[in-house]
C-alpha cells in the first residue's frame, strides 16, 4: 500500500467503520452518536471523524511517528470543529 493511500478518504473511512466494529477506541463510538444526535448524517459524521484520523494516519506513515491516540481523542471531542486544519497551514 502506498504513503497516500493510507490517508484517502475511503481508507480513513474504512479504518473508522473498523475502529467502530471493534468500538476501540470508545471515543469513535461515542463521537459518531453525538454527530448523528446534533443532526449530521451518518456519512457526514464519518467526514468530520476522517478529519481527526487523518492527521494520525499522516503522522504515522509520513513522520514515522507513533499513533497518538490522545490527540486522536482529542480531535474527536473537538468535532464539528476542525480548529487542527488551520494550523497545518
Amino acid at each position: 500500500m502506498q504513503e497516500n493511500e493510507l490517508t484517502d478518504q475511503d481508507t480513513l473511512i474504512e479504518v473508522l467503520e473498523n475502529q467502530l466494529a471493534d468500538n476501540y477506541p470508545k471515543e469513535v463510538t461515542a463521537t459518531l452518536m453525538r454527530l448523528r444526535m446534533t443532526g449530521h448524517s451518518r456519512e457526514a459524521a464519518l467526514e468530520l471523524m476522517a478529519c481527526a484520523l487523518a492527521p494520525e494516519m499522516f503522522a504515522v506513515v509520513e513522520q514515522q511517528q507513533s499513533f497518538n491516540l490522545e490527540r486522536y481523542i482529542a480531535h474527536l471531542a473537538l468535532l464539528p470543529a476542525t480548529p487542527w486544519l488551520d494550523e497545518a497551514v
